[in-house]
């Protein structure tokens, strides 16, 4: 039914200025600079293997230009939204309906790229209340157009995205929705000591969905995102370069892994 995170959505107040910022964080440009004229938005696209993110400003007068001033007044800039992928929209619409109710119907949405001038196509779905659990979150399936394809520039780029990190109260309530209803795979459910938590993996397109339970959180929320590249010691001393702050690189959790902390330009978006 769902077959990727096809983007994640970060919010910023200056869309340059977070286009500048990420250009440097990923070694590479964006491939789309856009506008949805109906939402009141102005967009910049990163692409990447197994993702693209989308850097979201408001722009003028519309409901999504009323969402991202919402959203910055109340979190300020950061991690926004998640969308899954999918190549049958009539057909997820068809299964969430015999699982919850009040799906909507999806609607139709384009966008044409400043840089090129290509347009795209698309169809959402936007999530009811009782499967969205307060995030950002729709299906989306692309019907005419698509980005602009980037190969690797070099090892110190990044080329695809590892896993999404996502803080609950209630890990139960992921399991309900993710397993049962969007049918997304369970890899990993246990207690990991170094962090003091219950951790949830779940698996799609070859990249995971990490749910870290927190019992001390009030409400759901997108958090973190972990990025790969071919070689951190070489990235590494290319963002040191550039002036943006990185820890030195360490084991991570997962075994033959190693990882560093972006700790600038990264407009509040925790970031491995």
């Amino acid at each position: 039914m769902l077959k990727s995170i096809d983007h994640l959505i970060v919010a910023v107040r200056d869309l340059d200025l977070a286009e500048t910022n990420y250009t440097k964080l990923f070694g590479k440009p964006p491939v789309w600079r856009g506008a949805h004229n109906e939402l009141g938005t102005i967009n910049s696209i990163f692409n990447f293997e197994n993702t693209y993110l989308e850097l979201l400003s408001g722009y003028g007068h519309g409901p999504g230009s009323a969402f991202v001033s919402r959203t910055l007044e109340q979190n300020g800039e950061g991690l926004t939204g998640i969308a899954f992928g999918t190549e049958d929209m009539n057909r997820v619409v068809r299964t969430l309906k015999t699982k919850v109710h009040g799906i909507y119907e999806p609607s139709k949405g384009e966008g044409c790229n400043f840089l090129d001038g290509r347009v795209r196509k698309w169809k959402t779905l936007f999530l009811p209340a009782k499967l969205n659990r307060g995030l950002f979150s729709f299906v989306i399936e692309h019907s005419d157009g698509d980005l602009h394809w980037q190969p690797m520039v070099n090892e110190t780029a990044v080329y695809r995205l590892d896993h999404i990190v996502l803080k609950t109260y209630d890990a139960n309530g992921f399991i309900d929705i993710f397993k049962d209803v969007f049918d997304i795979r369970l890899a990993l459910d246990k207690t990991i000591d170094k962090l003091k938590s219950r951790v949830l993996f779940f698996r799609l397109n070859e990249t995971t969905i990490e749910v870290v339970e927190k019992k001390e959180e009030n409400r759901d929320k997108l958090w973190g995102l972990a990025w790969e590249v071919k070689s951190i010691e070489a990235t590494r001393n290319r963002l040191l370069d550039q002036g943006i702050d990185v820890t030195s690189i360490k084991e991570g959790l997962k075994e033959n892994t190693l990882v560093a902390t972006i700790k600038s330009h990264t407009h509040n978006v925790p970031t491995l």
